[in-house]
């Protein structure tokens, strides 16, 4: 339990950190939680905010994501963001969500 309460709050500030603007920072911390499918997330969203969609669409892959035809990087963070906190509460997933 307090392994996965580690990792939400590494997810969680790694969120906050691309939320600001801070790639590199961002990028660090899902690089050390590799092979946890919300972290490869983040790390798809990374690169493709960065620009790199061949890398992007390779953690989309590894996540089991669909790369967002119309959702911005920042709208697609707050959809991460939602899961995670889900996930933290308990809650099920909506259905269609992610």
């Amino acid at each position: 339990m307090a392994a996965q309460a580690s990792l939400a709050n590494a997810l969680h500030q790694a969120l906050d950190q691309a939320r600001a603007g801070d790639w590199h920072a961002a990028h660090e911390v899902v690089q050390q939680h590799e092979g946890d499918r919300l972290a490869d997330w983040i790390h798809a969203v990374l690169h493709r905010i960065e620009g790199d969609l061949g890398n992007a669409r390779y953690w989309y892959r590894r996540c089991g994501e669909t790369p967002p035809e119309n959702e911005s990087p920042q709208a697609e963070l707050a959809r991460i963001a939602d899961v995670l906190d889900g996930q933290q509460h308990g809650k099920p997933r909506r259905k269609g969500s992610t």
